[in-house]
């Protein structure tokens, strides 16, 4: 595999630079001093972000925009061999290096790497984590998979010895990091159009648990099932965190403030550790702080601190994220796309003020759709009203046998009813007609669906 000399910053060329996570690695090696270019198929703000640093970006992938001068070219999963930039670096000869790979590399350079790890929740963890950082001076650099307020990109170039980053396991790209301090939220089935069944997913994260050097640390959710699968006979040193089990960091007393920002204890091997106040909604944050906590640890970081950056931290974009107002009904995004996901965004709901809760569901490829139909239906009961999209093919080809049409019978089969429309404007219309002030609107899924959000504020 070609191996990057970021002492010799050389020529790179991105297929997809404008990705969320491929443009933010195109503007760390461009701030390396690398020459960068890249091709994406549609103009966005990214890439007009990209441009403004010195990036050039051409639209549209062709082979003409692969030249003898290039180095490398990095790619992402999403990228086939068919690809006529792929085609032609080649047929010049030119090395090839997927994104996973690129990123193990520049892990290499930072003397702690922490890579966050799990089938949900990495990208709101990467952000407290972050945070916690950046309030103890740590000056980290960050790649998170989202925009963070705080940072005002995915993105953050920091000039010390700690990186902080996703780390997915879609693809086992997770296995490809060179992690010193690893964390894995959850082990759920997901990406089955790559994995086989859990039991696939559950040995990918063992691997991941294993690239652990002996003198880093494995955080874990103890209320993973059999989390012991993935810790025993590691080298490294393992913390656990847990809600529901006895762990090394747990938490008591939880309660929430009047916008569903939870409040608790934390225990710290079995010790008050003192009460936090989170600024993001939902047990489930309850379970990813309790993670940045067992983090924190490892650096002696005080209460205080901590606290202040639970209190600046309000998680990326698209993370039940308030919108706005439309005829006194709440707007509210959120990026869930799983069963587990769609069912903690709704419990988070119903903490806060409403009167319904209409929750506008996107389902995210075909393949997730048609394995998680049934838990997608009961996920979705929790919502006082339900309202369906089309199905967001993402990298997906629609195969003709599955469509929202399939989750919406089988919501009506658990005696819900539920509204399908095919058009985001047919659903502006039927919220304007049958929502009412005092109504909470949930947009939901990992597509597009935000927008019809954005609309309905700036009527």
């Amino acid at each position: 595999m070609y191996q990057i000399d970021f002492k010799h910053p050389c020529s790179v060329h991105f297929i997809g630079i404008g990705g969320i996570s491929m443009s933010g690695f195109a503007e760390l090696l461009h701030s390396f001093g690398f020459t960068v270019t890249g091709s994406d198929r549609n103009e966005s703000s990214i890439t007009e972000h990209l441009k403004k640093l010195g990036i050039h970006v051409v639209y549209g992938q062709r082979a003409e925009n692969i030249t003898e001068n290039i180095d490398f070219v990095v790619y992402t999963a999403a990228i086939q061999p068919s690809n006529s930039e792929y085609q032609e670096a080649e047929r010049l000869q030119i090395p090839l290096m997927n994104r996973a790979d690129m990123v193990g590399q520049i892990m290499k350079n930072y003397t702690s790497s922490i890579a966050i790890a799990g089938t949900h929740g990495k990208t709101t963890t990467t952000s407290i984590a972050s945070q916690i950082f950046l309030e103890a001076g740590f000056d980290p650099t960050i790649s998170i998979g989202g925009i963070y307020k705080s940072i005002g990109s995915n993105i953050r170039i920091g000039s010390s010895e700690y990186f902080i980053t996703e780390a997915c396991e879609y693809t086992n790209s997770f296995l490809h990091f060179y992690p010193t301090i690893g964390i894995i939220l959850n082990i759920e089935e997901d990406h089955l159009d790559f994995f086989k069944d859990i039991d696939d997913i559950r040995r990918s994260f063992r691997r991941f648990a294993e690239l652990i050097p002996p003198h880093g640390t494995l955080i874990i959710n103890a209320d993973i099932p059999n989390y012991e699968e993935i810790t025993n006979g590691l080298s490294c040193r393992v913390l656990t965190f847990a809600l529901e089990r006895h762990a090394d960091f747990t938490a008591d007393n939880i309660r929430y403030d009047d916008m569903g920002c939870p409040i608790f204890n934390l225990y710290a091997q079995g010790k008050n550790a003192g009460e936090y106040h989170l600024s993001i909604t939902g047990l489930h944050n309850v379970g990813n702080s309790l993670a940045c906590l067992a983090l924190a640890s490892l650096y002696d970081m005080e209460h205080d601190m901590l606290q202040r950056a639970f209190s600046a931290c309000h998680g990326p974009d698209r993370r039940f994220q308030h919108k706005g107002l439309c005829n006194g009904i709440t707007v509210i995004d959120d990026y869930a796309h799983h069963p587990q996901e769609i069912q903690a965004t709704l419990n988070t709901a119903k903490h806060l003020p409403h009167h319904n809760i209409w929750c506008v569901f996107q389902p995210h490829t075909y393949t997730r759709t048609r394995n998680f139909l049934h838990e997608f239906a009961e996920a979705l009961l929790t919502a006082d009203n339900i309202i369906l999209t089309d199905i967001y093919a993402a990298r997906e080809q629609d195969p003709g046998d599955i469509s929202s049409q399939n989750l919406a019978d089988e919501i009506n089969a658990l005696g819900k009813k539920v509204y399908y429309f095919h058009t985001f404007e047919e659903i502006e219309s039927f919220i304007l007609k049958n929502l009412v002030d005092g109504d909470l609107l949930i947009t939901m899924g990992a597509g597009n669906v935000g927008d019809i959000g954005n609309h309905l504020i700036n009527l």
